[in-house]
């Protein structure tokens, strides 16, 4: 591993250091990139996301590289060939919620001409850059984010819990909580 400082809820895994540097906290605008990384974090739920990231290319062969368009026309064969895919996490209820998720994403490209608008309008289309110097003060969620979930709950959307859209935040860069001692830390010392 090379000499930089990095967050510190990091291993040294080269697939971890590689998405720490390369894209969370990092600005993210292209709709299908906001699907695939909304996706990737419902079905985080209750795992660690280096399990995630290590199945996260067998994802994008099973989910038809992230696209809503074609999620949102899964039938019950296709939920029943995606359980029984051991390449991905096999809960039927993400599936399910998934295909529900992206039939609403495609409702809110037409109604807000992308999900970009749409998302980042709670930012004011400008990320919120932290303040922390650990780990320890990162909170789980925050107002904002339980305030967006309650929204997307309100839609119909499903697995959009408050510390799942922080998370979701966070890897779409409307977030950057790298910490102080970070070299891509962008806030004030």
């Amino acid at each position: 591993m090379d000499s930089l400082t990095r967050c510190e809820w990091l291993d040294d895994s080269k697939l971890y250091i590689q998405y720490h540097d390369q894209e969370w906290g990092v600005p993210q605008h292209e709709d299908n990139r906001l699907f695939e990384m909304l996706l990737l974090e419902s079905f985080q739920a209750g795992l660690s996301w280096i399990t995630v990231l290590k199945k996260r290319e067998h994802f994008r062969i099973a989910f038809d590289n992230f696209s809503p368009k074609k999620i949102s026309m899964y039938d019950e064969s296709k939920v029943d060939q995606l359980v029984n895919n051991a390449t991905i996490i096999r809960s039927r209820a993400k599936i399910i919620a998934t295909i529900n998720n992206a039939k609403l994403f495609l409702e809110l490209q037409d109604t807000h001409g992308s999900f970009d608008k749409f998302i980042w309008s709670y930012v004011d289309h400008s990320p919120i850059i932290s303040n922390y110097s650990s780990l320890s003060e990162l909170p789980a969620s925050t107002e904002l984010s339980t305030k967006i979930s309650k929204d997307l709950k309100k839609i119909g959307f499903k697995f959009v819990g408050p510390t799942i859209i922080y998370a979701y935040m966070q890897a779409i860069g409307m977030v950057n909580n790298h910490t102080k001692d970070c070299y891509l830390y962008k806030g004030e010392n």
